[in-house]
């Protein structure tokens, strides 16, 4: 037998089952409507509208036209952006102050890789985002494509839900799935990827998928019918109308029994302490209810993440500093949406005579490290905002021991004083940053919205700048990712266009995003960046030094950033020493050039202090 004879009978015996299956297609699968010119991006832009999202952030590529073309004759404000990490951070943003689903679009291959760490940043903090993704063609996969690698496998750590569309009518229904699970227990990133001719409309499809010349031979007659017949599935059933409101979310909730139990807790606590994670500003429960339900409790709260500002600029409550000497001394402690990850050195700041009451959406973060340094007493699978509230409703008319709020807003007072005097002390060279940080607290706006992309500088900010309100604080959360600002700023900017919106960067940290303010400028987002410009990545400087006798690496130059500020259409300022005494005009003029649609850079020259020694940065 030939090997010619032998391949055509192994066609012949793979080709029966496929007829077949075609001859029942015709009649129980839907048709084809070759005429039509829709295309896969409509029905993309539909659903989002659907869904109420407002924005979509990219960065352009041929992959992902038709969603874009589609998305702004629906009205859907396209913003693109001048890296693809930074269109997944706007997104974030808009998804923590809006309660909505923040958008992100981006080409394939390099396009989607540029986004792992954005896209991990999100999973980290817990937002709900979408990440929409070009993809080679759903023949070509694996072929050697431009721009096609497995895609799917590289998003599948980090994302809750990944898919990759077959067919345009698999795309209304698949977005839907993606928008729910985006939100549903805990909040976090989707992402599905649309292969290119999922996208276009079929007489474009079609010219691609026809053979250059006529086919030739069984071979090729068999490949030619065989590609007619994908690009018939590929659009069957296309334009049938479909459902495209928003699927149920489902977020867990305490039970009555857990809320009962935590209730006779705290009633019988002479010294408990909240503290309030990111979690507790999550939907569905409105932040300022969270807010008076904590002021009813009258618990003294230490706020961390998306909570800063929860309680206002001045709160009673509010207690800063001394968190280590408040968690020893405290016989209750409410966990709300806070892990023991580093940021509480693990659990093992958590005093073991204390009650612990843990509340988190997702179970492996209520329970880390329990298993070593820390044992709940409550533990709580569950939302934290509705269940304060839930509590604050149950104990309606008790209130924490004042004295012990009070003692603990002295002991605030006596470290802020302190730290305040530092601010006063002159530096070897150039501006004292304390001093700088101070001033600029002192004439926020009160609708500032403040974004944190820093180390050093911006570790300090955080003890001395103050938010107004809550959901006014933006930092990457545990992560602790490095080039956020750009990114976060342009997604406040949007949701909230008539605040002020500061970014605080580093030096360090400006390098990733200055160019948006390219993006600032045409898309007319005005900001403020405020940069503490020390000529060096300090939080690595300041432990590398001491412990291994070098700083390579670690430094940088005084750079003009206020120049290039000035060339991508925004307006910058050069501050040091010398303009100390006018540091208030400079600020109120940048304040007043913002509100006037510039993007303003304060390039201010700081020196060093010892003020953050013992901070650690890894």
């Amino acid at each position: 037998m030939s090997l010619e004879t032998s391949a055509s009978e192994l066609i012949i015996k793979k080709l029966i089952p496929f007829l077949f299956y075609l001859q029942l297609e015709k009649y129980f699968f839907p048709s084809t409507e070759r005429q039509s010119p829709r295309h896969g991006g409509e029905s993309v832009a539909e659903v989002l509208r659907a869904h109420g999202i407002k924005f979509v952030f990219t960065l352009v590529g041929g992959h992902i036209s038709p969603i874009l073309v589609a998305c702004e004759k629906l009205g859907i404000r396209i913003v693109d952006t001048r890296h693809e990490a930074t269109a997944v951070f706007a997104a974030d943003a808009v998804a923590r102050l809006s309660g909505t689903v923040g958008v992100a679009a981006v080409t394939a291959g390099p396009g989607l890789t540029n986004t792992v760490t954005a896209v991990k940043n999100a999973q980290m903090a817990e937002s709900p985002l979408l990440l929409i993704g070009g993809a080679a063609a759903t023949l070509l996969q694996g072929r050697g494509a431009l721009q096609d690698i497995d895609q799917m496998s590289l998003f599948k750590p980090l994302c809750k839900f990944c898919a990759s569309v077959r067919t345009v009518r698999e795309i209304v229904p698949t977005v839907r799935k993606a928008l729910a699970v985006a939100q549903s227990g805990t909040p976090g990133p989707v992402f599905i990827e649309f292969p290119i001719d999922t996208l276009y409309p079929y007489h474009v499809v079609e010219k691609e998928f026809a053979p250059k010349n006529t086919p030739k031979g069984l071979m090729g007659k068999i490949i030619a019918w065989y590609l007619r017949n994908h690009l018939s599935n590929l659009f069957a059933g296309a334009w049938e109308t479909r459902d495209l409101s928003p699927l149920p979310v489902h977020i867990p909730h305490a039970t009555e029994d857990e809320v009962q139990r935590c209730v006779e807790l705290v009633s019988r606590a002479k010294k408990p302490v909240i503290l309030l994670g990111s979690q507790a500003t999550l939907p569905p429960t409105p932040a300022d209810d969270v807010r008076k339900a904590l002021e009813s409790l009258g618990i003294p709260c230490f706020l961390g993440g998306m909570s800063r500002g929860m309680l206002g600029k001045n709160s009673p409550l509010h207690i800063r500093q001394n968190r280590r000497d408040a968690l020893k001394d405290a016989d209750l402690v409410l966990l709300a949406g806070t892990v023991c990850d580093f940021r509480l050195s693990y659990g093992r700041v958590l005093n073991r005579r204390s009650k612990i009451i843990a509340v988190n959406r997702d179970r492996s973060q209520l329970l880390k490290n329990s298993d070593m340094f820390w044992k709940p007493t409550v533990a709580i699978q569950g939302d934290a905002g509705s269940f304060l509230v839930r509590l604050s409703k149950a104990l309606k008319g008790h209130r924490c021991p004042e004295e012990w709020p009070r003692s603990l807003k002295e002991g605030d007072a006596v470290k802020e004083k302190a730290n305040r005097s530092k601010a006063d002390e002159k530096t070897e060279r150039h501006l004292n940053p304390l001093s700088v940080l101070h001033r600029v607290d002192e004439l926020l706006a009160e609708d500032s919205i403040i974004v944190a992309d820093g180390g050093d500088f911006v570790g300090s900010a955080a003890y001395i700048m103050r938010p107004r309100g809550p959901l006014r604080w933006l930092d990457p959360g545990a992560f602790g990712t490095l080039g956020v600002g750009g990114g976060f700023a342009l997604g406040a900017k949007l949701c909230r266009p008539e605040s002020e919106v500061w970014i605080v960067y580093g030096d360090g940290s400006l390098g990733y995003s200055v160019a948006e303010f390219d993006t600032f400028t045409r898309h007319k987002t005005p900001v403020i960046a405020l940069v503490g410009n020390d000529a060096c990545w300090s939080q690595i400087s300041r432990e590398q030094v001491p412990m291994l006798g070098s700083n390579v690496a670690c430094g940088l130059a005084f750079t003009d950033y206020h120049i290039v500020a000035d060339g991508y259409g925004g307006k910058g300022y050069l501050t040091g020493r010398e303009d100390e005494s006018q540091l208030d005009d400079i600020i109120k003029k940048a304040q007043k050039e913002c509100r006037e649609g510039k993007a303003i850079l304060l390039n201010v020259l700081i020196g060093k202090t010892n003020f953050r020694e013992g901070s650690i940065s890894v």
